[in-house]
């Protein structure tokens, strides 16, 4: 039996399995339960390797959040190329790009490769031993409430290790950040329809209107996105799918839309109230919340011709279900909350919820649930930083010092903590301006599970299991850290555990007939568990059961133009890079651009006409200028843009983070202003106001232009033609 003094509750609890809504396995029914099994790690080479023969093993993507899983080809000892794992429910075999570029992630040049002291301005080499003798040295006498520990989203028993670690100090300081952040639809979503993120059956819709939602480049899941999008062109019943994108900078979506809608910024929230005037079905409170919101209006306020208000009205009339997508664009204001729940207010006018809106489905274990990052967080931090209420700060997985807006400081306000330890793979900003740095395996070389966010038909935990050695002998996986750190704390509840291998199969196996595994002992259950790299669950569904309390919509009528900062502008995302943490991977820099074919720099685009009253062409380098900074970079004349506003890409600019990503292009990040959604205090990124003068300089920006590519450019990217006798049900 377990020891004493170390129950049955301490013991899920140390597992993960703490208010599991299923069966456990009983006390003793497993010799790993009670401590007695000794299980080493998987490091020894595998004596059915063969040369020239390629082996493949099941793991878990860890190149963005969407959670998909891969299938690993290996071959004497080396991994060689990633593909989609056919058994996951989110991709289906299927990967993207960024995917197949955490090859590259692994075997970069640039990896820390060994724990680093700082010394002056320097990094001395330090044995593990000597840094975790020195992390408990700098806790020591240090209470709970000052220390901090920032991250990018966790799940799985990586997030079990890391809130019993934080417990043992009576710590609740763990800030989730993430830098693209839905925060505002979350906190819209739950107010609409009960949960943060439902499931959006877009191949069960006819009629897809997207404001700013790019779900088939970088929004929430775009691999599954892309899939169900291809079922929705086909059509359910023969009739092929209709997709209006409604944002005011197009992207990849918004280029394979069947009708582009340029929007004036921030004015998303008012079209959709529009809209439901138009549709005439709207009765109670919503029709008196929206009667005021007639064509001419909102034409007026939009941008958004009259005619093509019908146009849109009258095809989600005519067919249903329709889906109606909140995105980024729409959820960057001060007034974000109200534009994202006015659009989720069409879905409900529209009859979609419990048709292409539906309830997720979750898995059973709070513990090992994602914690969902935000930008509030960041914005948290900060501020206790600034007041100086952290001695000790720990970072993972999060580049704050890069990614947060220049007027924080937050590099400023990081160097007030006493102890500051990164945990990382790069020497990337924030790493930089750590006290210790301590080198994480890559997710191919290491241990863990994962529980994605956003799960289709049924719930899933993803395993990661390496596909070869470590590459460099002195790197170690966030788990194994973790695990030693908390031994530091609590050795008598983690002494069975030799190592984090030890550590998740005890937990898996102990859970076996949770996932099926009743009939099998323990060794094939586990080994069966690696080979799929999945486990499948029932899982939990949470019944959609929000409303449709309009009593306070109120959307802000758009502010006159600024005349020293006449320009709106917008931050994109691009597919590669997304939030820049994937910026030292070439294949990535060297990918075009979907929409412009530029590589390896940043560039603002601009509307052909603002770029003639402002003399600008194409190549000239410009001046980005806020109220709290400037950016200089070389402008793309893009008729994909509204005229009143400007777009940089995020993801370059970085100032350290190696050899392939330092020194590219700029960091649009740094003149945002510090603006928040005024409901959720997420940062509003498209707030923020800018001016574009000439520098007098000019260059030849540098594209990959194919012969496909190169007849796009011929042809136009976003041809306009007046949509107001255009009747989109039959032109689709």
């Amino acid at each position: 039996m377990m020891d004493s003094g170390f129950d049955r509750r301490d013991f899920l609890k140390v597992m993960g399995w703490s208010g599991a809504a299923v069966a456990l396995s009983g006390c003793g029914n497993t010799s790993i339960e009670d401590g007695k099994e000794t299980v080493v790690s998987y490091v020894e080479a595998a004596d059915f390797v063969i040369p020239g023969i390629g082996v493949y093993y099941n793991s878990s993507c860890a190149q963005c959040d969407a959670g998909c899983s891969i299938n690993g080809k290996v071959r004497e000892g080396r991994v060689l190329k990633l593909e989609g794992n056919p058994a996951s429910g989110i991709n289906n075999g299927k990967m993207c790009g960024l995917g197949q570029a955490g090859v590259q992630h692994h075997y970069n040049p640039d990896r820390v490769r060994e724990p680093l002291l700082r010394n002056g301005n320097q990094g001395e080499a330090i044995s593990w031993e000597k840094a975790y003798a020195l992390i408990a040295e700098k806790l020591d006498g240090v209470s709970g409430e000052e220390i901090a520990f920032l991250s990018g989203g966790v799940s799985g028993h990586l997030k079990v290790l890391l809130g019993n670690y934080l417990s043992s100090f009576g710590c609740k300081n763990h800030f989730v950040y993430e830098a693209l952040s839905p925060g505002v639809v979350r906190a819209a979503n739950k107010k609409a329809y009960g949960v943060e993120m439902p499931r959006y059956n877009i191949n069960k819709a006819k009629v897809v209107l997207s404001f700013g939602a790019d779900f088939l480049g970088a929004w929430v899941s775009p691999v599954h996105f892309s899939q169900q999008y291809a079922q929705f062109r086909n059509g359910a019943d023969g009739q092929r799918g209709v997709l209006i994108q409604v944002e005011p900078k197009m992207t990849l979506t918004g280029a394979n839309a069947d009708r582009w809608v340029p929007i004036r910024p921030g004015t998303e929230g008012i079209l959709a109230l529009g809209i439901i005037n138009a549709l005439g079905t709207a009765t109670g409170d919503i029709a008196a919340a929206v009667k005021n919101y007639d064509k001419v209006r909102v034409s007026k306020e939009t941008g958004v011709p009259p005619g093509q208000i019908d146009k849109i009205a009258a095809i989600l009339k005519l067919r249903s279900p329709s889906l109606v997508l909140a995105g980024g664009a729409a959820e960057g204001y001060a007034h974000g909350s109200q534009n994202a729940a006015a659009i989720n207010l069409l879905n409900h006018v529209l009859g979609n919820v419990g048709k292409t809106i539906v309830a997720p489905v979750t898995v059973p274990f709070p513990q090992m649930a994602p914690a969902k990052g935000n930008t509030a967080a960041l914005k948290s931090l900060n501020d206790g930083l600034a007041a100086g209420n952290f001695k000790v700060l720990f970072n993972y997985a999060a580049n704050p010092v890069y990614t947060a807006p220049g007027a924080m400081k937050f590099k400023d306000n990081m160097a007030k903590a006493e102890f500051k330890v990164a945990f990382t793979h790069y020497l990337d900003e924030t790493a930089l301006q750590a006290d210790l740095v301590l080198p994480l395996d890559s997710a191919l070389e290491d241990w863990g599970t994962q529980v994605p966010e956003y799960m289709t038909e049924g719930a899933q935990i993803n395993i990661l299991q390496p596909l070869m050695e470590n590459l460099h002998p002195n790197t170690r996986g966030m788990g194994e850290i973790l695990l030693a750190l908390i031994k530091q704390r609590r050795p008598e509840e983690y002494k069975n555990y030799e190592d984090y291998y030890a550590y998740l199969r005890a937990a898996l196996v102990q859970n076996k007939n949770a996932f099926g595994g009743h009939s099998m002992d323990d060794d094939t259950f586990w080994n069966e568990t690696l080979t799929k790299g999945i486990i499948k669950l029932a899982g939990t569904t949470t019944a959609l059961n929000g409303g449709t309390n309009v009593s306070s919509l109120k959307l802000p009528t758009p502010a006159e133009q600024d005349e020293q900062f006449p320009l709106q502008l917008i931050p994109s995302v691009n597919i590669s890079l997304r939030d820049g943490r994937n910026s030292n991977q070439p294949w990535l820099q060297e990918s075009p651009d979907p929409l412009t074919t530029i590589v390896w720099d940043s560039w603002m685009e601009i509307h052909p006409k603002k770029a003639a009253e402002l003399g600008i062409v194409e190549g000239d380098i410009v001046e980005v200028t806020s109220r709290v900074g400037s950016i200089k970079t070389q402008a793309y004349l893009f008729p994909g843009i509204h005229p009143d506003a400007i777009s940089i890409p995020i993801g370059q600019g970085h100032e350290a983070m190696g050899r392939y990503a330092k020194g590219y292009g700029v960091n649009p990040f740094k003149i945002i202003d510090t603006v928040f959604d005024r409901e959720t205090g997420e940062l509003a990124m498209h707030e923020t106001r800018v001016k574009v003068s000439k520098t007098g300089q000019r260059v030849i920006i540098v594209k990959d232009e194919s012969a496909a590519g190169a007849k796009q450019v011929r042809e136009k990217i976003a041809g306009r033609v007046s949509t107001d006798n255009v009747d989109l049900s039959k032109e689709v």
